[in-house]
């Protein structure tokens, strides 16, 4: 055993004697030293079990930042933090947190199946003065990953793919999420579509106004989403997924697509259907969309008058029908929309067409007042997944605004409104409950607050009955207009029947 350990230290000494050599006659014989430098490491690799391999801050031309770089740098970041002593604080673009990562010169391990692997975290000065726009070329980063070679297959099959993924992961997670919006006047002189604010939304599903398990189930379905890519794959669909939201206006819709947001971690892309020029540009916005995100239509019912493109020639043909409030806005939008060509058609191949898988994870929705005005086409299964009624609000939805508004979770009050609202039926917009919660000044506490809610719910049920009896006595006095002019299409008819049996009589008297 003392003559095995006198040789490993011999065969150290040897090593550290050989790369001391090497390097002094590498810097006074240059061109030798280059030629030398593959033997030399030959002979160290026989002793030396470990491979390296680096990873450099830039790669390529112009001084891009290389992805791999910036993966280890975020995967790495989260054992940095605990376990080096020595770290430094970037501001990453588009992050909304200090990065920490390892100082230079320091290094930690992980641990992969078993397998222990060393990181270090390098730097090189420059080899010679020279002068560059870009100071930070003069000192070349790089992260080095050492191993031991019993190791290489799963490090480089497996591993490697591992921290990238990782690194992805923990990235997208620190991002600073955008809102988008196609507004017009902003794409004027470069090629972008595009332009966004921060997005910092704060509701969540916590503080949304919706029965529980209603929750709960839009949670597990967009979870279920999330975690899909391969599923998609195999079933061979786009991994893209539709939402409608339906319901009356201040029901919580925009709220649902802030809180979806938030859930997953997306970006949201509010686009304006009435900005679109044609198909065309309608197909370039979707492309320059980046995976997980949400792509909103709001009141599609309302963008264009393309929901009824396919019922317009039947509704030229009827005479005399009314139109209703929707109908008539949709044409007064078509006026105002001529420079828009974008069609149903164009719209349709835009969520479920060949297009539509351009990128993945992407979450499509609608939001419109009066789903019964959309085209079938717009809104079946596969384009539109899954349809979310966004109803009035229900007493478990008002005890979450309570909860948010007043932070009460219990009132003898409580009963009251459960009254009004379940047994009453009284219909009032979440929307609605959440102004009469809110304090309106600071001497204003829950209990007067409760209160004008039930007075505003009791006005709301006197409001709906005045509009039932309204609603009826109007109805009834068609129904009597209409028997007025049936009784007097009655007469008149009977009045000439009557002329023409006295015509006929004076023809015969006057022939006889």
């Amino acid at each position: 055993m003392a003559t095995m350990g006198q040789l490993w230290t011999n065969t150290g000494s040897g090593l550290a004697t050989l790369m001391f050599v090497y390097t002094i006659f590498k810097q006074f014989f240059p061109q030798f030293g280059d030629n030398l430098e593959p033997l030399f490491h030959r002979i160290f690799g026989l002793f030396y079990p470990y491979i390296q391999i680096t990873f450099h801050e830039y790669s390529g031309e112009h001084f891009k930042r290389s992805e791999a770089y910036l993966g280890i740098q975020s995967y790495l970041s989260k054992d940095s933090s605990a376990r080096a002593k020595k770290l430094k604080a970037n501001t990453t673009k588009g992050s909304k947190s200090l990065v920490l990562s390892m100082d230079d010169k320091e290094e930690i391990t992980d641990d992969f199946e078993g397998v222990r692997v060393w990181w270090q975290s390098k730097k090189e000065g420059a080899s010679r003065q020279s002068f560059s726009f870009y100071p930070e070329a003069d000192e070349k980063r790089f992260y080095m990953l050492r191993f031991h070679r019993r190791d290489r297959e799963v490090i480089i099959k497996k591993y490697l793919d591992h921290v990238m993924r990782e690194g992805k992961t923990i990235e997208l997670k620190n991002r600073e999420r955008k809102l988008y919006s196609n507004t017009p006047g902003q794409n004027h002189g470069n090629n972008t579509k595009w332009s966004h604010v921060t997005f910092e939304h704060p509701a969540t599903f916590d503080t949304l106004a919706m029965e529980e398990t209603k929750k709960e189930e839009i949670k597990s379905d967009l979870v279920k989403f999330s975690k899909s890519k391969d599923y998609y794959k195999k079933i061979g669909k786009a991994w893209k997924r539709g939402y409608l939201l339906f319901g009356p206006p201040g029901t919580g819709k925009s709220t649902m697509i802030a809180a979806m947001a938030n859930f997953l971690d997306y970006d949201v892309y509010d686009l304006e259907l009435t900005t679109v020029k044609d198909n065309t540009h309608l197909r370039r916005l979707l492309i320059e969309t980046s995976a997980k995100s949400i792509i909103v239509i709001e009141d599609i019912d309302c963008s264009l008058s393309l929901t009824g493109q396919r019922k317009k020639k039947e509704e030229e043909e009827e005479d005399g029908d009314d139109k209703n409030m929707i109908e008539k806005k949709m044409i007064k939008n078509e006026g105002e929309n001529k420079e828009s060509k974008v069609t149903l058609s164009g719209l349709l191949n835009f969520i479920d067409g060949l297009w539509s898988a351009c990128g993945g994870e992407r979450i499509i929705v609608f939001t419109t007042n009066f789903v019964d005005k959309l085209d079938p086409a717009l809104i079946r299964k596969g384009r539109m997944d899954k349809h979310i009624e966004m109803s009035y609000c229900c007493f478990e939805a008002f005890k979450v605004l309570a909860k948010n508004y007043l932070d009460v979770e219990e009132s003898e009050l409580f009963e009251e409104i459960k009254r009004l609202l379940e047994v009453e039926e009284i219909k009032m917009t979440p929307a609605d409950v959440g102004e009469n919660l809110l304090p309106k000044s600071e001497k204003e506490g829950a209990e007067t607050c409760l209160k004008r809610l039930i007075e505003a719910l009791k006005e709301e049920k006197e409001e709906a009955k005045r509009k039932v009896e309204e609603e009826a006595k109007q109805k009834k006095e068609e129904e009597e207009e209409k028997q007025r002019k049936k009784e007097r299409k009655a007469e008149m008819d009977a009045e000439k029947e009557k002329k023409k049996k006295i015509e006929e009589n004076g023809e015969e008297e006057h022939r006889v």
